[in-house]
């Protein structure tokens, strides 16, 4: 008897044991193999975690991430459809040729200046025009898929990764399922995904055989309120465990760095009625390193006027700091989107957008949780009538909080989950770096106008760009502070809201200094490397600030040069032409006193041409100064193999620039704008020729 129970007890401390192993076991099954949740080989993680749908997303900013959630989001509730969501950079694609029929992959794409793909897409671009790949082979037979692009109309080259992408997997025996979908973030990028998702959709479905209405509504997060947990746990506001924790490390997008602001300038004249700040900051003990032409992204932080009207709007009010931890009940679908755990009032200071226009699909979403049946219907038609949406909401800059007031003045209730899944993330803002890392090499330029201006449909509405009005509140406060100030605050612009410059537990503001959190993103917006190479740089108001780093990168050359050859050294180097544009030359001419300065230590090799827009009786703009200059230009760009660099607007002056060189092109050759014109300036964007760095 007891040779009995000493077996049982053997056996029963042998389970215990081994319990995580038999477990493990008792789970697995040959069509699910275990793997580790890092695998690169996407058929092993569509296997694994038995989804029928992986959404690819390329992205430099983070939109085309959000769609991909969107599409994730919609796909599952309304089919009940299994679906990951994948970063491209992170699977290795020689898998595809495995790809299963019962599957489908659906791609996200943005397209990233002129027609590049983005950072996180340029792997998956290479890999489908590697040689082992053979156009019409059939090389990836099985994939079937659909494909929404992210583009700007703006760009000559719109949603060119997009439409390479397509024609190439088409070629490598792909089938796409439905219309290629093409989002224009100039204008209009909602109103395009809603005209596509729903056509795109029935399509998926018919080719997986799901019907809609089998899926159960439920939610992407479960938010639980704890207070079990010591203080310096908790998120408020930092946008990485290192800043929380105040440990070293690589300093990137995914850990800012608290750059002390060395300098805030206002490069407008005092008393106009705008604002333009270059903003020194310092990189010294950082380990960031940077070039000319890259940008440097800054992390703002939402207006405390929206941040409480936010919180009182859903009732929140009094839990302000109450602390959240938020799970993800489904983490292939939907990550936590930023730190926790936080507070409610973090989240909506450091971490949710709140200050954008809200979307139509947040709208129609949130009608459920209407507090009266009204409010319900004039939420419900907002959300799903565009042009009601349009004269309300749009035309205005409504933002949420703005608009669940209109709808009614009482509290709404809506779930903080549902919160967390439709209000998107807040996102880095990016400049062009206005410095030479040459001339400075502990510190980055940020030469920005602030924005502000009045709604379409409100005269009397003040709308206020976020990082620019953040960094104008800092500029003001730093008058009182012993750092260098060139001009006081801005009496005529509209007193800007004011923000929480002092940081999470006043990190920003501690050693008596001010700090912005920064990183650095890397551009292909480069000089060559041969200064023997004229240069044609075209940037009108803030355009211009890439080229004074440029600038700065060739008299830090030229230096070097002087004492190695002496003044002789530059006669063989290109001509660097500048072509700038303001509107008066006593008011908004930035680096007015610095050009001469440069011009000094360049010579003759710099040549700068200013077009003033608003002085005289004619407007002269920066396109009228290339055409008179167009023989020598024509001279520089087809005999001398000139580079080509335009900055700034992409609507209006970037085109009408375009236009004009390709006119001088076409007269050079002999021929007309649109035939001989049209070929040159193809040929000099395929040869990297012409670069450019514009927005809309």
């Amino acid at each position: 008897m007891l040779q009995i129970i000493a077996v049982v007890i053997s056996l029963v401390v042998a389970v215990y044991i081994f319990k995580d192993k038999l477990y493990s076991q008792e789970k697995t099954s040959e069509s699910a193999p275990v793997v580790s949740s890092a695998t690169r080989n996407i058929v092993e993680k569509m296997e694994s975690t038995r989804k029928r749908i992986i959404i690819f997303y390329g992205s430099q900013t983070g939109t085309a991430e959000e769609y991909a959630l969107k599409i994730a989001k919609e796909l599952k509730h309304k089919y009940g459809l299994g679906v990951i969501i994948a970063d491209l950079d992170d699977y290795d694609f020689d898998s595809f040729s495995k790809f299963n029929q019962d599957w489908a992959a659906v791609f996200v794409m943005a397209t990233y200046g002129e027609g590049e793909p983005t950072d996180n897409a340029v792997a998956f671009m290479e890999f489908l025009d590697s040689p082992e790949l053979e156009d019409g082979a059939e090389s990836i037979p099985n994939l079937q898929y659909l494909v929404f692009g992210l583009g700007n109309r703006t760009y000559t080259e719109f949603n060119g990764t997009a439409r390479k992408m397509d024609a190439k997997l088409q070629a490598l025996g792909a089938r796409r399922i439905g219309e290629r979908g093409e989002g224009d973030d100039n204008k209009s990028m909602e109103e395009d995904y809603l005209a596509w998702k729903d056509g795109a959709f029935e399509a998926l479905a018919k080719t997986l055989n799901v019907e809609e209405g089998n899926a159960a509504q439920e939610p992407d997060f479960r938010v639980t309120e704890i207070t079990d947990i010591p203080e310096e746990k908790v998120y408020l506001g930092e946008l990485s465990a290192r800043a929380l924790h105040g440990t070293k490390g690589i300093h990137d997008v995914k850990n800012p760095y608290a750059a002390p602001i060395i300098k805030a300038d206002d490069l407008f004249k005092v008393g106009t009625d705008r604002s333009c700040v270059q903003v020194e900051l310092s990189t010294e003990g950082s380990n960031i390193n940077y070039q000319h032409g890259d940008h440097v992204g800054l992390w703002p932080v939402n207006a405390e006027v929206y941040v409480e009207n936010t919180l009182n709007i859903l009732g929140l009010g009094n839990k302000r700091q109450t602390i959240i931890q938020i799970e993800s009940l489904d983490p292939a679908l939907a990550k936590v989107p930023f730190p926790q755990p936080t507070t409610y009032e973090s989240a909506f200071r450091h971490y949710l957008d709140i200050s954008v226009v809200v979307s139509r699909q947040t709208l129609a979403l949130f009608a459920k949780h209407a507090p009266n049946e009204q409010a319900k219907k004039v939420l419900t038609e907002l959300g799903t009538n565009k042009d009601k949406y349009k004269e309300v909401v749009s035309d205005h800059s409504m933002k949420l909080f703005e608009v669940l007031e209109y709808a009614a003045k009482e509290t709404w209730k809506i779930p903080f989950d549902d919160i967390v899944s439709s209000i998107p993330r807040l996102q880095p803002r990016y400049y062009s770096i206005s410095s030479s890392p040459k001339l400075n090499p502990n510190s980055i330029h940020i030469t920005a106008v602030v924005l502000q201006y009045k709604s379409v449909g409100n005269s009397n509405k003040n709308v206020y760009g976020l990082a620019t009005n953040y960094v104008l509140n800092i500029k003001q406060s730093i008058k009182n502070e012993n750092i260098a100030y060139s001009a006081p605050v801005d009496a005529q612009l509209v007193a800007p809201p004011k923000y929480a410059i002092q940081g999470p537990r006043g990190a920003y503001t501690r050693d008596g200094g001010f700090k912005v959190p920064i990183h650095v993103r890397r551009s292909n917006f480069r000089l060559p490397n041969s200064p023997k190479i004229p240069i044609i740089a075209i940037g009108p108001g803030t355009g211009v600030a890439p080229f004074r780093g440029f600038v700065q990168e060739r008299v830090h050359l030229a230096r070097r040069y002087k004492e190695k050859k002496g003044e002789e050294a530059l006669n063989d180097w290109g001509k660097f032409y500048l072509f700038y544009g303001c509107r008066k030359g006593d008011e908004d001419y930035l680096y007015k006193d610095e050009w001469p300065e440069y011009g000094k230590e360049l010579g003759d090799t710099f040549v700068m041409k200013t077009a003033i827009s608003r002085e005289g009786d004619k407007k002269v703009y920066v396109q009228d100064h290339i055409w008179e200059a167009r023989q020598e230009l024509a001279d520089a760009i087809l005999e001398k193999r000139a580079y080509i660099y335009i900055c700034g607007d992409a609507s209006n002056m970037a085109r009408q620039v375009e236009e004009t060189l390709q006119r001088i092109l076409g007269e050079a050759r002999g021929g007309t704008m649109e035939n001989e014109g049209a070929q040159e300036i193809r040929l000099l964007k395929e040869r990297n020729r012409i670069l450019t760095d514009v927005w809309s």
